[in-house]
């Protein structure tokens, strides 16, 4: 139940946006009783950060090749795919979503974990000596993530392989060991 209550969340936001994941809709499509949904997420915002988290834990995978530049162009490629599908964008909007004060928290608590799982890339790396031990994980994630974003979402530009190279390129040369 679990595993078609959250395809169905997806999908539905992927065909229709915010106002087409209603628990009586995503009930509907699962083909479950609404009272279901209810009890196992609660709130319809409860369903949707775990229908979000769960997609994207899926659809990008934290890589470990052993080298920064290579896990990295693996990350970005994947997330550049993921932004190519119908489900990927309707998801991100949904994680950019303006927040009341009743969802900022979750929302909140969504960004954090993504940050934080890109973040291993990078502390593996300093403790290989790829990169700078100071470096700041956090920074270095949000600068590596920010470009694709804008481009994504302000100048809906095509996320290309030349562009994700050089995002990348850009931030491992410029946290190398001095």
């Amino acid at each position: 139940m679990r595993r078609a209550v959250l395809d169905a969340t997806v999908r539905l936001l992927a065909e229709g946006g915010l106002e087409a994941a209603s628990v009586s809709a995503v009930a509907a499509a699962a083909g479950v009783h609404e009272t279901s949904v209810y009890r196992n997420w609660g709130t319809r915002e409860q369903l949707l950060r775990e229908a979000l988290a769960d997609y994207t834990d899926h659809a990008l995978p934290l890589p470990d090749t052993g080298s920064l530049r290579e896990d990295l162009r693996q990350l970005l490629t994947a997330l550049g795919a993921f932004l190519a599908t119908p489900e990927g964008p309707a998801l991100l909007h949904l994680s950019i979503a303006p927040a009341t004060a009743e969802t900022r928290s979750g929302r909140d608590a969504y960004w954090a974990d993504r940050l934080e799982r890109a973040e291993v890339l990078l502390r593996r790396a300093a403790e290989r000596g790829e990169i700078r031990a100071d470096a700041d994980p956090r920074a270095a994630v949000e600068a590596l993530m920010s470009p694709l974003f804008a481009r994504h979402l302000l100048l809906g530009e095509p996320v290309t392989p030349e562009f994700l190279s050089a995002l990348v390129d850009l931030l491992v040369d410029g946290l190398a060991p001095r």
